[in-house]
């Protein structure tokens, strides 16, 4: 089983430009209310989380914490339109940040305003991905038809809390003369890039120009050119995860042709964790359980955990919100495993550790859900 890439959007429009792209998708309510959804990038495997944060950088940052504490995820891409500045990219094409500006802070002196930026630089990795998947550009293949043949630039992006639409005005000129090589401007990169940082998890910032934050944006533009950059954004946003994902898993796989010696390590029907500096020369040989007959879920495992669950609510030792939203989980793993498929196991382990996290004051519960999960990954 592989982390999902979790997308998130601030609007509705941008968050269905990305859905239309994904398949299996099942609800996942988080403990505080938030929804998310979850699949995979439509004729992939590759897992993907989605949810909708709202405008600004403030609620953005909460939501995106909150989705890296539930599903820790491979990476975070933040997917929506944006404003160009300085007249390019032009409307339709993509930008993907390579680092991101909160250019709201500074502090106010009897001289005038001196800037006092935070900047967050994104992860090597993701920008080489990034630009190996803009030279293909076969990713336009998904793009909105009437801009059918988008580019894909690459700079910084100014973050900040009010909509920008002017050259003269005093934040124009803010921007002009302290963050004077972003390219493009929206709310929200500023909030998400700030939980990444401090979540551990890589954050990408992908962007499709709706307009060029000059003084000629207007609702009339709004309509005409927002679903085609939210689509475009998406088109390349979702590849970019699949990119994430195969290659993360490639370098999973990739192991060192060393010849230092020779150990053989067997493990059967056992859970084995292996830490060391370096490993060479050797053999590991895991053995997993075989699955239980009617599909590769650990169905009486998932019974046991459910009475476990009831014993805890009868006792008072496990409140009635967290006792319903906990059977909810694991309702969804079930039906998940009766799938009997690679996504429907990856789907389920992601509900599973949603309950382990959820019953981290019951270490028993918490730990016996935690086992499914290793489990789950074995079997996936």
């Amino acid at each position: 089983m592989t982390d999902p890439v979790v997308i998130l959007t601030a609007l509705d429009l941008e968050y269905t430009a990305v859905r239309n792209g994904l398949d299996g998708l099942r609800p996942h309510r988080h403990p505080r209310g938030t929804r998310f959804e979850t699949g995979t990038v439509a004729g992939t495997r590759t897992p993907v989380v989605l949810g909708l944060t709202g405008k600004g950088n403030h609620t953005s940052a909460v939501l995106a914490e909150r989705a890296v504490e539930e599903f820790s995820p491979a990476a975070l891409v933040f997917v929506g339109v944006a404003g160009a500045l300085w007249d390019a990219p032009p409307l339709g094409d993509v930008v993907m940040a390579t680092h991101v500006y909160a250019y709201h802070g500074g502090t106010s002196e009897d001289d005038g305003l001196k800037a006092r930026p935070r900047v967050w630089e994104t992860a090597h990795d993701l920008l080489q991905l990034g630009h190996a998947l803009a030279r293909t550009a076969d990713w336009a293949a998904a793009a909105h038809p009437d801009h059918p043949a988008p580019q894909v630039h690459f700079g910084p992006v100014a973050a900040g809390e009010v909509v920008q639409n002017s050259r003269i005005s005093r934040e124009a000129r803010w921007i002009r003369q302290t963050y004077n090589d972003a390219i493009a401007i929206e709310m929200e990169a500023a909030g998400v890039a700030q939980a990444g940082h401090l979540g551990g998890a890589p954050v990408a910032v992908v962007r499709g120009i709706s307009d060029r934050a000059d003084g000629t944006k207007t609702t009339g533009n709004d309509h005409a050119w927002q679903p085609v950059a939210a689509a475009n954004a998406a088109a390349f946003a979702l590849r970019l995860a699949a990119e994430i994902i195969d290659d993360r898993e490639h370098s999973m796989s990739s192991t060192p042709q060393h010849r230092n010696g020779s150990v053989v390590n067997n493990a059967h029907n056992s859970q084995v964790a292996i830490q060391a500096g370096i490993i060479t020369g050797s053999t590991v040989s895991v053995t997993f359980p075989s699955p239980r007959p009617g599909g590769s879920a650990p169905a009486a495992d998932l019974a046991a955990l459910r009475d476990a669950l009831r014993r805890e609510h009868s006792s008072g030792r496990l409140d009635g919100s967290v006792y319903h939203a906990a059977r909810a989980e694991l309702d969804l793993a079930a039906r998940a495993l009766a799938e009997n498929t690679p996504e429907g196991r990856s789907m389920a382990a992601l509900a599973l550790r949603s309950l382990s996290n959820r019953l981290a004051d019951l270490t028993e519960l918490a730990a016996k859900a935690a086992a499914l999960v290793t489990a789950l990954r074995g079997l996936s």
